[in-house]
């Protein structure tokens, strides 16, 4: 399915089709502050086994991160952040940052790698908010690449659906996307790692 909805107000009655999706163990493809990507609901592991086939992808060498409604959501899934990291994560999100943090033992064990990790993402974008809010729980994400050697990312979710529609639940059309991703900081360590330089700029923060 290829569903429209509106990027700045989100119709309530097509979220709850999205949202009635992913807790009955659907995979969806979405639109966030950065670029388009597949998602489903952290506690699913069936719907995150099929997420790892469409990414070609092993369980424990993938680096999926967890989009969240607000910093609230940390406390269940990772330990006690420093106070500084924490400041930084407060001024920069929502907004197009992945920030990598020690993960406790709440994190679904599908997830749980050598690194002890998680990324957490707040997007900045609306539709992304609602669907997150509604589901009451985060939702895994991965970006969508486009195999094409000169554009890393499709932002047509038109040519999205026309790609992944049969591998997919629902496709949701917010709009032409972006194409460059989150930029990822690993702070796992107490200190800010620039893992990759993308949309966001953290020095503007620091």
């Amino acid at each position: 399915m290829l569903l429209r909805i509106h990027p700045e107000n989100p119709e309530m009655r097509k979220i709850r089709i999205v949202i009635d999706c992913l807790k009955n163990g659907g995979v969806i493809i979405y639109p966030s502050d950065t670029v388009y990507a597949l998602g489903c609901d952290i506690y699913q592991p069936k719907a995150i086994e099929r997420i790892y086939k469409i990414k070609n992808k092993v369980p424990k060498k993938a680096n999926f991160s967890f989009i969240c409604y607000d910093l609230s959501h940390l406390s269940d899934f990772v330990f006690s952040i420093d106070t500084p990291i924490y400041r930084v994560m407060r001024k920069t999100l929502p907004g197009p940052f992945t920030f990598i943090l020690k993960a406790n033992s709440k994190v679904p064990k599908i997830f749980q790698s050598k690194k002890k990790t998680v990324g957490i993402r707040i997007p900045d974008n609306k539709i992304c908010t609602e669907l997150v809010k509604e589901l009451g729980n985060p939702i895994m994400t991965t970006s969508v690449h486009d195999e094409d050697e000169i554009i890393d990312y499709t932002t047509d979710p038109a040519h999205i659906y026309e790609k992944y529609g049969k591998l997919v639940d629902i496709v949701i059309d917010g709009g032409f996307g972006g194409n460059r991703p989150s930029t990822v900081i690993d702070c796992s360590e107490g200190e800010f790692n620039i893992v990759r330089e993308g949309l966001g700029n953290l020095t503007d923060y620091l």
